[in-house]
């Protein structure tokens, strides 16, 4: 870990985390935002990652949509990395107030994390928009299940809709309320792998009334000049042993 964030670290009783794609791209999730991300969008679909992941889009265009995110959001075979597996040992020394995450990847919890909102959802978790009968990744990973190409429910033949907040849909007021609590009750917070773009998940770390705010990130985002500590760099070289 660097030096700096350990001297931080060592003296925090309550950690928080803040994190986006940055966290993720490091077990090779590439960010669906990124330039490669919306060049590969608009040459294969003729569309951007916004609107094909919104709510108006799913609706009106399912099996693109189910198309796209398959190839784009899915990554069963990731596995977490050294960012994750630090902030696991965070909770396990008693140290973590919460992630509050915007990825959707489910890699937090696979490295041994409890305390997570997933302000944007799971792609782990899949729901009957007719019945609400609950289905796992793999069935609608299996085209099976997915007569057209559109997920179907084993139990009624509904739509099954990923547990991910599209654009265009509120964020979860229950995730929130325990967002915004893990960043007050925290003395530290460390924001990493994220530009602070995405609104209204970027305004949570507004909510940090702590000491010190540590920002890691390959490049500069507008709340630079908030932290106390800012490291440009892979969040895994960071928080890693």
């Amino acid at each position: 870990m660097d030096e700096r964030v350990k001297k931080i670290i060592d003296k925090s009783k309550s950690i928080a985390f803040f994190g986006g794609a940055g966290v993720s791209t490091e077990s090779g999730i590439p960010d669906f935002r990124s330039e490669a991300g919306l060049y590969s969008a608009q040459s294969e679909y003729g569309f951007s990652p916004e609107q094909m992941l919104s709510h108006s889009f799913f609706m009106s265009n399912m099996k693109t949509f189910f198309d796209y995110y398959k190839k784009n959001l899915v990554y069963p075979d990731a596995k977490p990395n050294k960012a994750h597996y630090a902030l696991a040992k965070f909770e396990e020394e008693g140290k973590l107030s919460g992630i509050v995450t915007q990825n959707v990847d489910g890699l937090h919890q696979l490295a041994g994390n409890s305390k997570v909102f997933e302000l944007h959802g799971s792609v782990l978790r899949n729901y009957c928009m007719d019945c609400g009968a609950f289905h796992d990744l793999d069935y609608i990973m299996d085209d099976q299940n997915c007569p057209a190409g559109i997920p179907r429910c084993s139990k009624c033949g509904g739509v099954v809709k990923p547990d991910v907040v599209l654009y265009e849909e509120a964020l979860d007021d229950n995730v929130i309320r325990g967002a915004v609590k893990a960043i007050t009750d925290a003395d530290t917070l460390i924001v990493g792998g994220t530009s602070l773009v995405v609104y209204p998940a970027a305004g949570l770390v507004q909510y940090f009334r702590g000491d010190n705010i540590i920002l890691i990130n390959k490049s500069k985002t507008a709340y630079d000049s908030n932290a106390d500590l800012v490291i440009y760099d892979a969040i895994g070289e960071v928080l890693g042993d």
